[in-house]
């Protein structure tokens, strides 16, 4: 799953939930940017409720959060590094889906994906990593 798209590849990713990359460095980006601490925290991997949870569940919760602390998501923007999976075809739908979860316009949504050049794990393929920042603003409803 990248971006509660399912993603074909021969090869997944290992997590206590869903280990859906992408949603959890947006999840990371939108709790750092409320100085809230990080997805450990929220939703720890000793918990074992959240054993195979899915992640965009903890991403509806987050966006939650920042509304209810009075603001709102302007916009995301996330680069998902992997070397074998061909990203591309499926950003279209992947920030569609983003867009839905985080109940923002999908406008405000970004999703870019880059290799590593064949450097350390990411490059050799047996990792993926993603690098996320949000905006927030002070809702001024």
């Amino acid at each position: 799953m990248i971006g509660s798209v399912q993603v074909p590849s021969d090869q997944g990713a290992k997590g206590h939930s869903d280990a859906d990359v992408l949603l959890h460095a947006i999840v990371d980006a939108m709790l750092g940017a409320l100085n809230a601490g990080d997805i450990g925290r929220h939703y720890p991997d000793s918990d074992p409720a959240l054993k195979d949870a899915e992640s965009s569940r903890f991403a509806r919760e987050t966006a939650a959060l920042v509304r209810a602390e009075g603001w709102k998501l302007v916009n995301v923007d996330a680069t998902v590094l992997l070397e074998r999976i061909r990203l591309a075809p499926h950003v279209p739908e992947i920030e569609q889906r983003l867009a839905e979860r985080l109940d923002i316009d999908v406008a405000g949504v970004n999703v870019k994906a880059a290799t590593n050049e064949g450097l350390d794990a990411i490059g050799e393929g047996r990792a993926i990593a993603c690098h996320a920042v949000v905006l927030i603003a002070r809702d001024r409803r």
